[in-house]
């Protein structure tokens, strides 16, 4: 059994939780720990413009710190639109949306403010 871990983000040096089940997943499936936050690695995807599927040359599994949930695979086409959620960006106070629900606590930032803090 597994025990939930918080891991630092190799992009954005934020803490992230490893849950239980997301180890066993990968352990499953032989995955390596993720290295990213899911917020890293949803902007890392869309930077890239990985619209998933095979042979785009974006995604393969266990690819150094792609995870199980990068858009990839037969599923994809049965999703339907991203669903955003409205955030305050902790560093300018600009409304933005992000692809994740925002935890109290956790700063959020709007994509020029994320991309400058990334260099």
């Amino acid at each position: 059994m597994y025990a939930d871990k918080v891991l630092t983000c190799s992009d954005c040096s934020q803490e992230f939780t490893f849950s239980s089940s997301e180890q066993d997943f990968y352990a499953q499936r032989g995955f390596t720990e993720p290295r990213r936050c899911s917020s890293c690695r949803a902007s890392r995807k869309a930077a890239r413009g990985d619209s998933g599927g095979y042979g785009n040359g974006g995604s393969s599994y266990g690819n150094g710190g792609s995870s199980y949930g990068n858009g990839g695979g037969y599923g994809s086409r049965d999703r339907g639109p991203r669903e955003m959620f409205a955030a305050t960006c902790s560093a300018c106070g600009r409304e933005t949306q992000v692809p994740f629900r925002p935890t109290s606590g956790k700063p959020v930032y709007c994509n020029d403010c994320f991309a400058s803090r990334r260099r």
